[in-house]
This record gives C-alpha cells, sequence and structure tokens, in this order.
C-alpha cells in the first residue's frame, strides 16, 4: 500500500487503517462507515471520520481496506492448541470414551515439549489466519506453548494446567503447579503472554488441590480456567461422589468468583445461572465441540439475560476439528436462537461482543484489547466482504456472523505489527507447517491400537 502524503503539521504515526465500516464493539451495537483508525507505537491512537484523520495524521503507512469491515482481533477463550496434531485422531465419539480410548493414551506415548511447540505453532498459524489474536490455552510444556506464540506473535492466555494423574510433564499436582509457575516467572516480561490458573475439570482434580489453587488465585490475581458442567455423566459422579454437583463443590471450595472461567457449561440449572451471575464468573462457550462430542447445548440465552459475561471458544481441534471462531459464533448464535425459541435471541452484535470484549474480560486483559478505543493495544482483524458470494451486504455486523468465514480474513495484526497480509502468514512458512503436521502424523498413525485409561 502506497504511502500518504500528509502535511507536516499532521502528527506522525505508524500507521492509518481506512476500510468501508469499522465496528469497534464499544459503544456496543455500532457500525462506522468512512472511518479511520490511527495506530502508533503498538496502540490504538484514535477513531475519526477518514477525512478529519488525513488532515491529522502523517501516517508512514496508510492502508486504505475497500470493502473491508475492521474490527478488534478474535479472542479464543478456551482451546488445547497442541492438539491440532490430532485434528481428525479421533472422531465419532462421545466424550469420555474420547479421551479414555483415544486422547490419553496417544498423550501417554507422544506428548512431549517438542509435541506441544510443533503443534502450537500449527495452531497459531491457524488461528491468525482466522482472525484470532488472543487464545486462551489449556496443556501441558506451557514454556513450549509461550514459544510457539511467542514466534509467530499472537497474544495468549497460557494455562498452569493441573491433573492429578502423572504425565510425560509432570508427577502430580503439585509438580504441575511448580512447573507452571516458573514458567510464568520465565515469561513475565513479554508483553504477549499471560498465564491462568488452569485445574483440567473437578472429576481430574482434587478438593485439596482446588484449595491450594484457590488461594493462588487470589495471591497472584489469575483467572481460573476450567472445564465444567460439559456433560450430564460429570454431574451425575459428582453428586455420587461428593454429594453435590461440580459448581456447588467449587463453591464450596472458594473458586466461585470473577476469576473463573467455566469452560462449556452446558448443563446448569437456573440456580446456577444465577450464583454464576451474581459471582461474576465468565462462561466459555464452545458450541462446535459440544455438538460434535453431544454433550449438549449451554443455555446461551439464559446466561446472556442474566447477566454472565460469556465468551467464545474453539476448544481444540482434535474435538472440533477447526479453530475457526467464523464457524463458533455463527454457530453460538443459530444455537441460542434454536434452544430458546427466540429468534431475536443472541443478536449479531452481542455474539461480536462475545467473541471479542467478553473474552478479554474473562481473561482479565479488556483494558488492553477486545475493541476499538485509544488506549489499547492494536489487535485488529480485516475482514474482506467485496466476494461476489458475499452480496448483497446490508448490514456488516449480520454478514460477519451470517455469511463471512475466516477464509474472507484479509489482515491481523497484533501490537499494531501486521502478521497475516492478503491472507498469507508473515512469521512462518506454510511449508514449515505442513512438515510438522507430517511428521506427527506418521507417529501417530504407527502408534498401535490404544488401551483404556481407567
Amino acid at each position: 500500500m502506497p504511502l500518504s502524503q500528509s502535511p507536516s503539521a499532521a502528527v506522525p504515526i505508524d500507521l492509518l487503517l481506512e476500510p468501508r465500516w469499522m465496528i469497534p464493539i464499544e459503544p456496543a451495537s455500532l457500525v462506522l462507515e468512512n472511518h479511520a483508525l490511527a495506530v502508533d507505537q503498538g496502540r490504538i491512537v484514535d477513531l475519526l471520520p477518514a477525512t478529519e484523520a488525513m488532515a491529522r495524521y502523517a501516517p508512514r503507512q496508510h492502508m486504505r481496506l475497500g470493502e473491508h469491515v475492521l474490527m478488534p482481533g478474535l479472542v479464543n477463550l478456551h482451546t488445547h492448541a497442541a492438539m491440532a496434531l490430532m485434528r481428525g485422531y479421533a472422531d465419532d465419539m462421545p466424550l469420555m470414551r474420547w479421551l479414555q480410548e483415544r486422547i490419553w493414551p496417544a498423550e501417554a506415548k507422544h506428548v512431549s515439549a517438542e509435541f506441544a511447540r510443533d503443534g502450537s505453532l500449527l495452531a497459531c498459524a491457524e488461528m491468525l489466519r482466522g482472525g484470532i489474536t488472543c487464545c486462551n490455552d489449556m496443556y501441558f510444556y506451557p514454556e513450549a506453548i509461550a514459544e510457539a506464540a511467542s514466534r509467530l506473535g499472537m497474544r495468549a492466555a497460557i494455562g498452569i494446567t493441573v491433573i492429578e494423574f502423572p504425565t510425560g510433564f509432570a508427577a502430580d499436582a503439585e509438580d504441575y503447579l511448580t512447573k507452571g509457575l516458573a514458567a510464568r516467572d520465565a515469561w513475565r516480561d513479554e508483553s504477549l503472554i499471560s498465564f491462568c490458573l488452569a485445574p483440567h475439570a473437578p472429576y481430574t482434580v482434587a478438593d485439596k488441590t482446588f484449595e491450594r489453587i484457590a488461594t493462588l488465585a487470589a495471591q497472584l490475581d489469575l483467572p481460573i480456567h476450567i472445564h465444567m458442567h460439559e456433560t450430564r455423566h460429570e454431574i451425575e459422579d459428582s453428586v455420587k461422589l461428593h454429594g453435590m454437583r461440580p459448581l456447588a463443590r467449587l463453591g464450596k471450595l472458594g473458586l466461585v468468583d470473577p476469576r473463573l472461567i467455566a469452560v462449556h457449561a452446558v448443563h446448569l440449572s437456573a440456580d446456577e445461572i444465577a450464583l454464576l451471575a451474581e459471582h461474576g464468573c465468565h462462561v466459555a462457550h464452545c458450541p462446535t465441540s459440544n455438538m460434535k462430542l453431544a454433550s449438549g447445548i449451554a443455555p446461551v440465552a439464559e446466561l446472556l439475560a442474566a447477566g454472565v459475561r460469556v465468551g467464545l471458544g474453539s476448544d481444540g481441534a482434535a474435538s472440533n476439528n477447526r479453530l475457526d471462531l467464523f464457524r463458533e459464533m455463527r454457530h453460538a448464535a443459530l444455537l441460542a436462537k434454536a434452544a430458546s425459541g427466540d429468534a431475536s435471541a443472541a443478536d449479531a452484535h452481542q455474539i461480536l461482543r462475545m467473541a471479542t470484549l467478553n473474552g478479554a474480560a474473562a481473561l482479565g486483559l479488556d483494558t488492553r484489547i477486545g475493541s476499538l478505543v485509544p488506549g489499547k493495544q492494536a489487535d485488529l482483524c480485516a475482514v474482506r466482504l467485496d466476494d461476489w458470494l458475499l452480496q448483497p451486504c446490508f448490514d456488516p455486523a449480520s454478514h460477519l456472523i451470517y455469511v463471512a468465514g475466516r477464509e474472507h480474513v484479509s489482515h491481523v495484526w497484533t501490537d499494531g505489527t501486521l502478521r497475516i497480509c492478503d491472507g498469507k502468514p508473515l512469521q512462518i512458512r506454510p511449508s514449515e507447517l505442513i512438515a510438522i503436521s507430517q511428521l506427527w502424523h506418521n507417529r501417530l498413525c504407527a502408534q498401535t491400537a490404544p488401551a483404556i485409561r481407567t
């Protein structure tokens, strides 16, 4: 794109973006036309009519984005990035069989720092290509995941994963915490990397460990990222073992507060929805994974009506099988309408907020990302709407949810640095990603029939 010539009195800035439309997310439900976004030193400095922008600023780069929508980068509130290497490895199975017969045995044999780094490279490249600039990850070897995200320029909240049984990464719950906190210390100065406490699930974490996590979350002010109420079977088992449902158990152990990110939250009673709202908890809604594993349909319309902040997650590519928030947005909107019987439920602007600002808020990052507000980091996504297959366009917000897909994402920035240009990744070659996936495909194909974990 050509550099613009501006008057000498104009303020020098790094970048001026001039799209056809902008959806800033804040204020809510606003679509701006013929406006420009000014970016300098990685931050948004102004949002104003394009004619005023050219008089006020002297950009080193001026990018005119014809028939594009510019919006905040999407926030994937729940994923297991490294599991991109197991995309399609265990399809058409319910959750516990999927875990016990395929996923856990494969992980026991193959998961290593190399696996986590390679899988996360593949996943981060896929997410950036689809407009996702920030992910909330839960997996082993957090330093390897941080390496991959940092190399590709992706913002990542990395889980300090905790589970009671041993893996190649750690021996027990305390070992998981020790190693995860050490990774947090090692990466504390990297602006794109943050951390969450990530106990896997109520059925894999003991009361004593949950109490330790609650203490650490309060001391370090870290979000708590946990699978919860994903299946009816999980809830039934909790009642048998603990005499209460999982959310009640977490409440008893001190984890139900504004730091909680309840992933899936499919099977909730009205009282549980009210409890989540009362305590300012967050929900990571993963509609495609929930459908594929036949876990059920989360009560999103009811959660939103109660005031619960709901974000969107893809889950891992082993259970989805795409890290694609455009598809999650569409599925979330349609399922909310179908399940509630209300065609107005979860409208396009609500869904866009779920995929951006709500996810950022759950991670404690909403003062930095999630909306196009001066002072925030320039994590941005541009979507082309000039394809003949997308015509006509009456409402660009509606088009983003019901018509366009990740293939229409053209440009992506994090911290004001271009990561995807005309649909192509700038930090890694596709040939390297293909080589990585082929290597691990061969290793997984060589695995003998897995045994069932008991």
